[in-house]
This record gives structure tokens, C-alpha cells and sequence, in this order.
């Protein structure tokens, strides 16, 4: 899954999660005991399900990067003087950048 993927399941996520906590907000003051007991299980619910949900998400994130530091090292290994040289010019750009504060 890639990161846009993922972004867009946290946004779906925190905003499903708005939503019932809005409508428990709303709805808490004009509710008798047991439908003010149905809204705290659903808010509960739906909180439990979105830090399931966000585990998931941080996992697939996690995941890609170690993905990507993997390729990275396998791409140093197998050619260490492009590593140099990218190294170099990274050096080189930073370099140029704190000698113009």
C-alpha cells in the first residue's frame, strides 16, 4: 500500500471518528440513561477501531521505509562509489547552504 493509500485511510479514519463523537456530544444532553449508555459503547467502538485501524496504517508505513532503507543499503553495497559520490554531493549541497547563513 503506498503512502497516499495510507494518508487517505487515516483521514477516512479520524473523520469517521469525528463524526461519532460529534453526534455523542450532540446527542448526550436531550438522551435518556440507556441511550447515553448505546452512544458510549459506539463512541468506545468506534474509537477502538480506529486506533486498530491507525496500528495498521503506522505498520504499512513502517514498513515501506524499512522497504526502502533495504533497497538504499543493497544499492550501496552493489555500488559503492555512486554511494560516494551521492554522499559527496549531498555534503556538497549542504555545505553550500550553511556557508550562506
Amino acid at each position: 500500500m503506498s503512502k497516499n493509500n495510507a494518508s487517505n485511510d487515516l483521514r477516512a479514519e479520524l473523520a469517521s471518528l469525528a463524526d461519532t463523537l460529534e453526534e455523542v456530544l450532540n446527542q448526550g444532553s436531550s438522551k435518556s440513561r440507556t441511550e447515553l449508555s448505546r452512544l458510549h459503547q459506539k463512541a468506545q467502538d468506534a474509537l477502538q477501531n480506529s486506533r486498530d485501524r491507525l496500528g495498521d496504517s503506522g505498520e504499512r508505513i513502517a514498513q515501506s521505509t524499512r522497504d526502502a532503507a533495504q533497497k538504499a543499503d543493497s544499492y550501496v553495497h552493489d555500488k559503492p562509489w555512486h554511494g560516494v559520490g551521492l554522499g559527496a554531493a549531498i555534503g556538497l549541497v549542504v555545505g553550500i547552504l550553511i556557508s550562506r547563513r
